[in-house]
């Protein structure tokens, strides 16, 4: 199954009391303190339809990162919203938020832990849902949550049924003089979950009993089932919590069908040059140029 989106992604107006959005309603930055920054989608989220966010800005001297997920509840009708998505939001009830970690945000099935001998952990145990022992010092570079890959052979990225196209669900560097070098090191997924430029989406896949699960992608790599049995039967809205270390984010657009003409036209002005520094040397409008070099 491949998710039709036509709609363009946006934040719901009502969120956080420390969170300002951009114009386009795709940016949201915590402009003060490190709580208050919970956020939702505008819309409901089709089955296997990805809400896909960019980090943008850190903001050190804070514990803990980004937390995402799904809700039931629709943003208009909350009078308040939650100053802290886990605990309080999830409190709510219909609510299924995970804080992402540096290093363990895979989710342990019961056959893998059987696997390896720690029949203890439990069923669907996940790693790093809390923040302990989680730094706030990591940039670009360092670990990641599983060994470097070569470079993407599939063009889409497949979680039971649904598939997504892998061309949004991994970072890029800021245009610069080792711009093309940067881009290859993040398509190996080499960049760290909470750092600067790294992608975190939140999906659901339906299942055949009418419940749902949740998966959470970072970089273009599943993290499994983070939440089993989600009632299906009510609309689903994304949760960003843009929470303490993590300052600004920016929703990445993903098309699954069909390239746009404005795609096409950015594939075709990045074919014809030697790299994305290139781009400022062009007769173009700043818009476009931004447009190019970023996506």
């Amino acid at each position: 199954m491949e998710a039709l989106s036509e709609q363009f992604l946006e934040f719901h107006p009502n969120h956080g009391t420390n969170i300002r959005l951009d114009h386009s309603g795709t940016q949201a930055t915590r402009v003060e303190s490190f709580a208050n920054g919970v956020c939702f989608s505008k819309y409901p989220l089709k089955p296997g339809e990805i809400f896909l966010i960019e980090i943008e800005e850190k903001e050190l001297g804070w514990c803990g990162h980004l937390r995402v997920g799904l809700t039931a509840w629709d943003p208009t009708s909350l009078e308040a919203v939650p100053e802290y998505s886990i605990p309080d939001l999830m409190e709510l009830g219909d609510s299924w938020v995970f804080a992402i970690t540096r290093n363990h945000n895979k989710v342990v099935e019961e056959a893998q832990v059987q696997e390896a001998g720690g029949g203890e952990l439990g069923v669907g145990r996940r790693l790093g849902r809390g923040e302990e022992g989680d730094g706030v010092q990591e940039d670009e570079g360092g670990g990641s949550n599983s060994k470097p890959k070569t470079f993407f052979t599939d063009t889409h990225l497949y979680i039971d049924s649904v598939r997504i196209p892998r061309d949004k669900l991994v970072g890029r560097s800021r245009p610069g003089r080792f711009s093309h070098i940067l881009d290859d090191l993040y398509k190996t997924n080499a960049l760290p979950p909470t750092a600067r430029r790294s992608r975190i989406g939140v999906l659901y896949v339906p299942r055949s009993d009418r419940t749902a699960d949740m998966h959470i992608v970072i970089n273009g790599e599943d993290m499994g089932a983070s939440a089993k049995g989600i009632p299906a039967s009510r609309p689903l809205y994304a949760v960003v919590d843009v929470f303490a270390a993590t300052k600004c984010v920016r929703i990445v657009q993903v098309e699954y069908g069909f390239s746009s003409l404005q795609t096409l036209c950015r594939k075709a002005i990045q074919k014809h040059i030697v790299h994305r520094m290139a781009i400022d040397w062009l007769q173009l409008p700043e818009a476009l140029k931004h447009y190019c070099k970023y996506e």
